[in-house]
């Protein structure tokens, strides 16, 4: 298999027809090898429009959805980033190409152990891992960028205090088959503005906040 090849037809065919087009996302792919994020016997599907099983429920998100969401967050080289499920370490490291540090945190110990060695072999160094249940917030620093890489019923609304005025975050939000990814920045201490970006359906996160259900 010619890996640029299909790194190309990859950007080309998926990518920018997903309305990906700043030229510094679209090198970025070039750079981060995709196929160093995924398992051995799956490296053939590293380019394939589709998620790819990591193991313990969860998978990829398809190379459109990273790269349009690295797009639209607007990462600086400045930003403090939180990322809400590591599990490959693939858009881990796409965050860290652009970002200034990013804080990833995983619930499942051995896909934070995995992520860890593919992020050692890009060497990659401006991240800390960390394991535990972040669905419904993590700690009490403030981040410029927050990404949540499974998708919420609803939304905690310790997310949105957690930005920093200006900052972004990045949230599946519903139940499937109806789930909108939004970008929602905080433009003031009080006020947030909402962006729906696309229409999508990714595994929830583990624990995620659960509305409340009309029972009979």
């Amino acid at each position: 298999m010619n890996l640029e090849q299909v790194r190309f037809n990859m950007i080309e065919q998926q990518i920018r027809p997903c309305e990906v087009l700043d030229t510094t996302v679209l090198d970025l792919l070039k750079q981060v090898r995709r196929e160093n994020f995924v398992q051995a016997d799956k490296k053939a599907l590293a380019f394939a429009d589709l998620e790819i099983p990591l193991g313990f429920g969860v998978a990829m998100w398809q190379p459109k959805l990273e790269a349009r969401v690295v797009q639209d967050l607007h990462v600086r080289r400045s930003d403090k980033v939180l990322e809400v499920g590591t599990g490959s370490g693939y858009l881990t490291a796409l965050l860290a190409a652009v970002g200034g540090h990013v804080t990833s945190v995983e619930i499942v110990p051995e896909l934070s152990a995995q992520a860890q060695k593919h992020l050692a072999t890009g060497q990659i160094h401006n991240v800390t891992l960390a394991v535990g249940d972040a669905a419904q917030g993590w700690g009490s620093d403030s981040y410029d960028v927050i990404v949540l890489t499974g998708s919420t019923p609803v939304l905690p609304e310790a997310f949105k205090q957690a930005l920093k005025v200006g900052g972004r975050l990045f949230a599946i939000v519903g139940d499937a088959p109806a789930m909108t990814a939004r970008i929602i920045t905080r433009v003031a201490e009080d006020r947030y503005e909402n962006k729906n970006i696309l229409e999508t359906v990714v595994v929830p996160l583990q624990n995620a906040l659960q509305p409340e259900r009309f029972v009979f």
